[in-house]
């Protein structure tokens, strides 16, 4: 794995790891509720659960990737790239919201291409 494909893929797990913290822990916070365009605190209140669900499966992305670079495995990188990409472009499309497919999709595709042109 290229030192540049190991910077792209921990960029990548870091911004998961920090839609973990976000989702587990400041949901109901101001700062949660702006960064996710929520309509209400009784609503960010009423899903906060569900919110800490999606956060645990933010922090697995998050793990899969730092253990590819730790392991230095292209495969496994792929496989949460590829991971990480699907839920961007499904979280953008149900959602409605085109800036999901950009913060979460487009630093998957950009790593997975880098990683499969450099390696």
């Amino acid at each position: 794995m290229s030192t540049i494909t190991i910077v792209f893929i921990g960029i990548v797990a870091v911004e998961h790891f920090y839609f973990l913290i976000l989702e587990m822990f400041f949901w109901t916070t101001p700062k949660g509720i702006k960064a996710f365009g929520l309509k209400s605190k009784e609503f960010a209140e009423d899903t906060k659960v569900l919110a800490a669900n999606q956060g645990l499966y933010n922090g697995f992305l998050a793990a899969g990737l730092v253990f590819s670079i730790y392991t230095k495995t292209t495969n496994i990188a792929i496989f949460f790239l590829i991971c990480v990409t699907i839920a961007g472009i499904y979280g953008s499309y149900s959602t409605k919201q085109i800036k999901l497919f950009y913060v979460q999709a487009v630093p998957a595709i950009t790593t997975l291409i880098i990683l499969l042109f450099t390696n």
